[in-house]
């Protein structure tokens, strides 16, 4: 079991290698929350997530024979250049079997750390079996993503940290995916003061913990795709599983719309990129699914690496679920002036026209008539409504696109 002791020893070996990340207020969050929100930005951590924390130190922890043959893992990203990152720090060979659909971008920027990649199968499953086979072929040793007590030690120094920047927090709300940041952050916070509470949040399209938790053993649940794909894991580990049994003192799960809304606020309020699993501990708090009010609340803001393919998408789905984007379609008669009649409304309920497309064939386009496609920039879902309302009080039927 992991222990404050081995978290504290962890903290030690690491002055120097990682940063102290910053602990950040937000009055805006606050405002909104209801509750005094600190941010604990490990998305600026060095590899632009906490887990080189745990990576490092089981790393270091490892006796010479052990690593002579160098070191293996599976990663779809952070823990991939985590791993990475600590192995050229002291020296050791690196191998990351990843997937082949992983982003091009996490590819580049793990051999960038110094790691052979090598690209093997579709899933993230996939990769893990050829890693423990390479693993098996060549006697390296396996660093595993998060079911490890030197891992999760590692992962607990983010506690230690935020108990020292704001000795009085009351609430921490973590994201949770195979378990290992909350699990070593838990046991930390929780020996050194049981009274903080502890809060872990899941992408709802993958609940393994809270399911785990809710049937009081581990099981592996079917995960559909989430925008939140560093906390898509389908089984929670054994030793992450009975921590967070022990110290936790609930699970959240929020979803893609929720999670989108939140990565959109912190780019625009706080000018902070932050990948979707990173942001899931805030979309919980702003969408207030916690029963807590007047407390001084730290979010663990996990990771950034955000692919900037992805970002523009990002964008679309937190100003759709902020109500400041709508697409519609309506069926208009082909004669000349009716665009412009219909741009003219549009116009007047100070809707910011982005885009139109005219078709005038398709399955329930009739002769003569036309079908017409609007997205506009938008205020909120009040204003939304409105532009539906006037549009409909003008004799327009439209529908979502």
């Amino acid at each position: 079991m992991v222990t404050l002791k081995a978290i504290l020893k962890a903290q030690e070996k690491m002055k120097g290698i990682v940063h102290q990340t910053p602990l950040d207020y937000s009055r805006t969050f606050s405002d909104m929350a209801e509750n005094e929100v600190y941010l604990k930005l490990e998305n600026l951590q060095k590899t632009g997530s906490f887990k080189v924390r745990g990576s490092y130190n089981k790393m270091i922890s490892l006796r010479k024979n052990e690593v002579e043959n160098g070191v293996v893992a599976a990663s779809a990203g952070n823990h991939a250049q985590g791993v990475a990152y600590a192995s050229t720090m002291l020296g050791i060979p690196c191998t990351i079997v990843m997937p082949a659909s992983a982003p091009l971008s996490k590819v580049q920027a793990t051999k960038g750390y110094g790691a052979n990649v090598i690209l093997q199968g579709n899933t993230f499953d996939d990769a893990l079996d050829y890693a423990l086979d390479v693993k098996d072929k060549t006697n390296t040793a396996f660093i595993h993503a998060f079911d490890d007590e030197a891992i999760i030690a590692g992962q607990g120094t983010v506690g230690l940290e935020i108990m020292e920047q704001l000795p009085d927090v009351e609430v921490i709300i973590c994201p949770v995916g195979g378990g290992g940041l909350i699990a070593g952050l838990a046991a930390a916070v929780k020996e050194k003061n049981p009274a903080i509470q502890v809060y872990g949040v899941e992408a709802k399209s993958c609940p393994s913990m809270a399911e785990s938790l809710n049937l009081n053993k581990l099981i592996t649940v079917e995960s559909s795709p989430t925008m939140a794909d560093g906390i898509a894991v389908k089984r929670p580990g054994q030793h992450t599983f009975k921590l967070v049994q022990q110290y936790v003192d609930d699970m959240i799960t929020v979803d893609e719309m929720e999670i989108a809304g939140a990565m959109l606020m912190l780019l625009e309020r706080n000018k902070l990129l932050v990948e979707g699993s990173g942001a899931v501990s805030l979309a919980a708090m702003l969408n207030h699914k916690l029963p807590i009010r007047d407390k001084k609340v730290v979010q663990v803001i996990s990771g950034g690496n955000v692919d900037v393919s992805f970002i523009s998408r990002i964008i679309e789905r937190g100003m759709v679920e902020s109500g400041r984007f709508m697409r519609f379609q309506t069926i208009l008669k082909d004669k000349p002036g009716n665009l412009e009649k219909i741009l003219q409304i549009i116009t007047e309920q100070q809707g910011n026209i982005l885009d139109i497309s005219l078709s005038h064939m398709g399955d329930k386009i009739y002769p003569s008539y036309a079908q017409l496609s609007l997205s506009i920039e938008t205020r909120d879902k009040g204003h939304i409504e409105e532009i539906h309302k006037v549009l409909k009080r003008r004799g327009y039927v439209t529908g979502a696109e």
